[in-house]
């Protein structure tokens, strides 16, 4: 039992509860923390005290009404919708920046007032548990982007295609284009060079530097040139007037295909090498410039890096994965560990320092464990798999991130922590559980497969194999999260059937083969799935 008087003065609090009669209480404090208990409906006292970090400013939580149901709004500079959904707490963002309070506005689509640092809005809320999807028209093709916090912009790589009017020839300039990122207005735009294509953007800051820019890497694509010989650099910086600003452009000896934050500094593939930049004072001594500070050699072609820490994930176009270690006390890159297999990577990310998930060109996924704490040093510099997946889709990006916003003390039946975008225009989610969820969400998996049919008689199994030039793989160490969730399109027969491990009766018996009774009752087992549905 906890007492509100541990609370402090600045502290609001309110309470909320749902149709299956559990009532929470909230308490929000001044440093941007939100406390939440469960009331004890007999005896008034609280309980389950749980803790969440709704950002750094002071919160005040109002109550509202939408679709019949009591919901919170909690007003901070991260802006939350607090509503309950089969008796747990469920938050959601909402599409503003700071704002300082909130009450309803009597309207017949119940209206909500709120009221920001410089403006009062009027407008209503959506269906709070739908991902909400906005099209931003560009008229161009969008090749990349990245956000800017500090800047409050996008700044996305763009391919435009016109028509030669005298040869009738098709001509690409590529841009960088520079969009607000609340209204996405396109406030400015840099052209590149004739033949000049955009390959890779990232947001950065430097060491000693206290300004963030974007840095663009191209390549020069000529017409006799089979692979590019040349690119370039392109550091901005964006202005008071929300202006690019061209600061610095550093030549390159191929394409930049791909770069990375390390250690304050900027790290750059570029054709067969990953290259390290310092950002230092030029010889005039007073502009910047990139400084070329490290190379590591031995890859066919940098696609992709992803950096955790002092690690360096190098994923290859035949050369699959690569792990190097940077050294900052004298900038080098060392390589401790590699996949000995030949995949043609797509995109790479860590899970932690020593896992981590690969993408590769026949839409498979895999996982990787590094063996750092192996006797061996052979070991210790040899990737393990451990997991293989067909997708069914080829991915391009793998990014540490979230479509929603993490439960407080691991409340979550899966912790998402990776999204993945395909070529086909999908997202999709990665997400972490533990060993005990893992086996019964398997055994689930194994059991819907034999009451789920597949679209024309395809077997689950050889969709999800692992297949590519060189070897064959059942799927392993990987859920499929599309089938473990229709299990909620089921009828409550079948529903009963994936629980008790039995098949339904066809011609006058129930047939269990290959199917493993459950050691769940169905209604925990909905609500364990309705859960997972959250994560995106």
């Amino acid at each position: 039992m906890f007492d509100l008087l541990d609370f402090r003065n600045d502290s609001t609090f309110c309470a909320v509860g749902d149709h299956a009669g559990c009532q929470y209480a909230l308490a929000a404090l001044g440093d941007g923390q939100l406390f939440t208990f469960i009331v004890d409906p007999e005896t008034g006292c609280l309980r389950d005290r749980k803790k969440i970090s709704l950002g750094s400013q002071p919160i005040t939580l109002s109550q509202f009404q939408s679709k019949g149901q009591r919901h919170v709004f909690a007003a901070s500079d991260r802006p939350t919708v607090i509503h309950t959904s089969n008796g747990k707490l469920i938050y959601s963002n909402v599409n503003l920046k700071e704002v300082t309070h909130m009450c309803p506005f009597n309207y017949e689509d119940e209206a909500l007032a709120l009221v920001t640092e410089g403006s009062l809005k009027v407008g209503t809320v959506e269906a709070i548990e739908k991902l909400h999807i906005k099209k931003i028209p560009l008229g161009e093709t969008a090749r990349r982007i990245t956000h800017q916090e500090k800047s409050g912009t996008f700044g996305v790589l763009t391919l435009r295609i016109v028509q030669n009017e005298e040869t009738g020839d098709e001509e690409e300039t590529g841009y960088l284009k520079l969009l607000d990122d609340q209204s996405f207005e396109v406030l400015d735009q840099f052209a590149m060079d004739t033949f000049e294509n955009v390959q890779s953007i990232v947001s950065t800051e430097f060491t000693g530097d206290q300004k963030t820019y974007y840095c663009v890497g191209t390549a020069y694509v000529l017409p006799q040139e089979d692979e590019p010989s040349k690119g370039r650099i392109l550091v901005f910086d964006v202005t008071e007037e929300r202006r690019l600003r061209l600061v610095h452009e550093q030549e390159t000896r191929g394409c930049v295909y791909c770069m990375a934050s390390l250690g304050g500094k900027l790290l750059a593939g570029i054709n067969s090498k990953a290259q390290l930049f310092k950002w230092e004072v030029a010889d005039d001594g007073i502009t910047m410039s990139l400084v070329e500070r490290a190379t590591h050699h031995g890859h066919i072609l940098v696609l992709t890096i992803a950096v955790r820490g002092d690690f360096v994930l190098i994923g290859d176009l035949m050369k699959s994965v690569s792990v190097l270690s940077y050294n900052a006390g004298d900038d080098s890159l060392e390589l401790i560990a590699r996949d000995p297999d030949a995949n043609w990577m797509t995109a790479v990310e860590a899970l932690d320092d020593d896992v981590y998930i690969g993408a590769e060109d026949h839409s498979n996924l895999f996982a990787l464990r590094r063996r750092s704490e192996a006797q061996v040093e052979e070991d210790r510099r040899r990737l393990e798999s451990f997991g293989w997946f067909h997708l069914g889709e080829q991915v391009n990006r793998l990014r540490h991130g979230s479509l929603v916003m993490s439960l407080p003390d691991n409340e979550a039946v899966a912790t998402p922590v990776l999204l993945y975008c395909t070529v086909n225009g999908g997202i999709g989610v990665v997400a972490t559980l533990d060993d005990s969820t893992f086996r019964l969400l398997l055994d689930v998996q194994d059991n819907l497969r034999r009451i789920v049919k597949g679209v024309g008689g395809l077997a689950y199994t050889e969709w999800r194999r692992f297949e590519n030039r060189r070897r064959t793989m059942n799927a392993e160490s990987f859920l499929d999260g599309d089938l473990i969730e229709s299990y909620l399109d089921l009828t409550r027969e079948q529903q009963q059937a994936v629980v008790d491990g039995m098949r339904l009766p066809r011609d006058g018996h129930r047939d269990g083969h290959g199917m493993k009774k459950l050691d769940i009752k169905v209604e925990e087992l909905t609500r364990m799935v309705e859960e997972l549905t959250r994560i995106h």
